[in-house]
């Protein structure tokens, strides 16, 4: 039987979260998932550590994220997260970004730790 590899083409979308991430459409690894929230290790990396942590319902941004509940479980799970970096590499950052800074038009928080692995391009 022939073996048939597809190939899945570079996200270039505007929301990798609820396009990709959150229904799986490509492999994630993930290092956490509730009803609520996901975190994963991020797709293209630009730190030696760096996870993204993602509410599942669609939050454009933290200047609109209202509900306090997920604003509540998504901080739970990115304090989780950084807790777990500062334990294993003795630091961590975490960041999410605003207006033109921000590439996925979807709520995202990088927990990240290292220097720049590749210019964000």
């Amino acid at each position: 039987m022939a073996t048939m590899t597809v190939r899945v083409a570079r996200y270039s979308g505007d929301d990798f979260s609820c396009d990709v991430a959150i229904p799986r459409r490509e492999p994630l690894s993930v290092v956490f998932e509730d009803d609520d929230v996901l975190a994963f290790h991020h797709t293209r990396p630009f730190w030696p550590v760096h996870l993204v942590v993602v509410p599942k319902i669609h939050v454009e941004s933290l200047l609109t994220l209202g509900d306090v509940h997920i604003a509540t479980r998504l901080l739970d799970v990115v304090q989780s997260a950084a807790a777990d970096v500062v334990a294993e590499h003795g630091q961590a950052s975490v960041l999410t970004n605003l207006g033109d800074y921000q590439d996925s038009k979807h709520l995202h928080v990088h927990v990240r730790a290292g220097e720049p692995v590749r210019s964000a391009s």
